[in-house]
């Protein structure tokens, strides 16, 4: 979903050749290839906490043939990160998950060397006239119609995964988070964001989310509607804005 930003946040982490990097939140492993590709006679190391996902990127990493990345199943707040062994930090939407933010990125700085740069991707909250507010608002109200009453269940499963997604849309927040860093930069970045190769695909990531188990196989076409007027040939692309953030892990 946030692979349009992926030129941003490289350019703001900076990564060079023998640069030592970590990817939090890795998932299949996306961007720790791309950091990887950037440091040729460095290492990348993702770490996530999913295994399936963590396989995707094994085997993904495996067909490109590529000797200089790793992966790790770990939560990167709790994680005993060796002491100063990565020249740079980045993740591209995978920090906004954490229980504590301020122990997760204190746990991350213990990670990254004296002067060690960390960036990353996440979140704005979207205004309520932007593309992706109204993709999200026709989305809501059909999903409601697929599925009826709501189970209080799954509406606290959805609710949750909702806040954790906007944890640090707010400025504040952020720095908040990052108290135990140095030269903290947020800025606004206006990107594309995927949703996925067709409106289908679209409704099958979202429903992945949470709901998903309780709309009937017959309502995902109706689902699918909100993306249709941004189906391009490239798959679905919504306008979406979102933070950069990068920090110093002080001297």
């Amino acid at each position: 979903m946030l692979a349009g930003a992926n030129d941003a946040l490289f350019q703001a982490a900076a990564v060079t050749d023998g640069d030592r990097v970590l990817d939090i939140g890795c998932g299949a492993g996306a961007t720790t290839r791309e950091a990887a590709r950037r440091t040729p006679n460095g290492h990348a190391v993702g770490v996530d906490i999913s295994a399936p996902l963590l396989a995707r990127a094994r085997t993904a990493t495996d067909e490109a043939s590529m000797r200089n990345v790793s992966y790790e199943l770990a939560d990167a707040q709790t994680h005993p990160f060796p002491k100063a062994r990565y020249d740079v930090a980045v993740s591209r939407g995978g920090v906004m998950f954490f229980a504590d933010h301020r122990a997760a990125f204190g746990n991350v700085a213990h990670g990254l060397r004296p002067g060690g740069r960390l960036a990353f991707i996440c979140p704005q909250t979207p205004g309520p006239d932007s593309a992706e507010a109204r993709v999200m608002s026709l989305f809501q109200s059909l999903l409601h119609d697929a599925t009826g009453p709501s189970d209080p269940t799954r509406g606290e499963d959805a609710a949750d995964a909702r806040a954790a997604m906007a944890s640090l849309s707010d400025p504040a927040a952020v720095r908040g988070a990052l108290a135990d860093y140095a030269s903290v930069r947020i800025t606004g970045v206006r990107i594309v964001s995927h949703w996925g190769k067709d409106p289908a695909a679209a409704v099958d990531f979202l429903l992945s989310q949470g709901p998903g188990h309780a709309v009937p196989q017959a309502a995902r076409a109706r689902l699918a509607r909100p993306f249709e007027p941004y189906t391009t040939p490239d798959g679905v692309r919504i306008p979406a804005s979102v933070w950069l953030v990068t920090a110093v892990r002080p001297h």
